[in-house]
C-alpha cells in the first residue's frame, strides 16, 4: 500500500469518478492512475470503485469507508511534513486562505500586507467562491482557513471562530430621495424601491430577509450578486438601491452614492474562520489569524481546534 495510491483513489472521488480528471489533476497518465487503484483493491480484498466497462460509476459500501481513511491518512501524512518544516523551514511555505469576495476585497487587503511584509517568504494564495465552497475547499485541504459569514457551521469537520461583528448600509445615488429623509432610515422606506443586494448564500443574507419578513414587508429584489462592487456599479446605474455590508462603503471610490446607515434594522452578522479540527498549523498560520483577528491569539486558536477534536 503506497500514500500515490490512496492520493489517486482520493482524487478519483474529488473529481465526480472521472479517472481523466484526475489525472488531468494530478499530472499522470490515466492508465496509470486505473492500474495502482486495482493494484490497491487487489491488496484489501474488495472493490472500491464499482465499474461498467472501464468507466467508474460508483463507489461500493467498502469504498466509502476506504475513503474517508484514505483523506485521514493523507490529512496526517500532509500534517506530518509540516511538523518538519515548522522546525527545519520556520519562515518559508505556502498559507491558502479561502474566502469570499467581500472580505477578500474589504477586510483582508490590510492583514495580508503586514503578514506578506512579516513573512516574504511564505507563499499565499487567496481563493474565493461562495461559503460552502471556501469550506469545502478547507474540508479537502485545498485550503488551510476559510473565512465568511455564513455556512462554516454547517460542516462538523470544521472548528469555528468568531472574528468580528459588522451590518449594514444603504446605498443610494446622491440625488436619491432617501438622502433627503430627516428621520432614520426604516425598513418602508427601503421596501418602496428596488433592492440590489447580495446572492442568498452570501453576507448574512439570511437577516435581511429575516427583518423583511418579521416587519410583514415584502423586499422588491431586482438583482442579486456574490460581489459588492457589481451591487454598487449597478445602484449607481439606477437600477435600485443597494443593501451591501457597511465596511464595503469607500467614499472616495464611491463618490457617487451616498450611504445611509441601516445598521438599526438589521441583526449583526458575524464573520468567523474555520478550520479543519484534526488540522497541523504553521506558526505563520497562527500569526495571520491574529492580524485579521488580533482578539484570536494562538492559544485560543489551539483550545478551539482540542474542544473540536474532543466533540469528534
Amino acid at each position: 500500500m503506497k500514500l500515490q495510491q490512496l492520493r489517486y483513489l482520493v482524487e478519483v472521488a474529488r473529481q465526480g469518478l472521472n479517472v481523466s480528471e484526475a489525472a488531468e489533476k494530478l499530472h499522470t497518465s490515466q492508465p496509470g492512475i486505473s492500474k495502482q487503484i486495482r493494484l490497491l483493491e487487489d491488496e484489501l480484498g474488495i472493490q472500491v470503485f464499482i465499474r461498467n466497462g472501464k468507466r467508474v460509476v460508483a463507489v461500493s459500501d467498502p469504498g466509502k469507508e476506504v475513503l474517508r481513511i484514505s483523506e485521514r491518512i493523507l490529512r496526517e501524512a500532509q500534517n506530518l511534513k509540516r511538523v518538519g518544516d515548522e522546525f527545519s523551514r520556520e519562515e518559508e511555505g505556502s498559507l491558502t486562505i479561502a474566502t469570499t469576495h467581500t472580505q477578500a476585497r474589504y477586510a483582508l487587503p490590510q492583514p495580508i500586507t503586514e503578514f506578506v511584509r512579516r513573512y516574504p517568504k511564505v507563499r499565499l494564495s487567496i481563493k474565493q467562491g461562495s461559503p460552502t465552497q471556501i469550506c469545502e475547499m478547507v474540508v479537502s485541504g485545498e485550503a488551510d482557513i476559510a473565512i465568511a459569514t455564513e455556512g462554516i457551521a454547517l460542516f462538523k469537520e470544521l472548528a469555528m471562530l468568531p472574528c468580528y461583528e459588522w451590518n449594514r448600509s444603504v446605498v443610494v445615488p446622491r440625488e436619491h430621495p432617501l438622502t433627503r429623509l430627516e428621520r432614520p432610515l426604516t425598513l418602508a422606506d427601503i421596501a418602496a424601491w428596488p433592492i440590489v443586494t447580495y446572492d442568498f448564500a452570501f453576507a448574512g443574507r439570511s437577516k435581511i430577509n429575516k427583518a423583511f419578513s418579521e416587519a410583514g414587508l415584502t423586499p422588491n429584489v431586482v438583482l442579486t450578486a456574490i460581489d459588492t462592487d457589481v451591487i454598487k456599479t449597478y445602484v449607481g446605474l439606477g437600477l435600485g438601491i443597494g443593501i451591501i455590508a457597511s465596511m464595503a462603503y469607500e467614499p472616495e471610490r464611491d463618490s457617487g452614492l451616498a450611504r445611509l446607515d441601516a445598521g438599526h434594522l438589521f441583526d449583526s452578522s458575524t464573520t468567523k474562520i474555520g478550520i479543519r479540527k484534526d488540522a497541523y498549523l504553521r506558526g505563520f498560520a497562527f500569526t495571520f489569524i491574529e492580524l485579521f483577528a488580533p482578539h484570536l491569539k494562538r492559544r485560543d486558536v489551539e483550545s478551539a481546534l482540542l474542544a473540536g477534536s474532543d466533540d469528534d
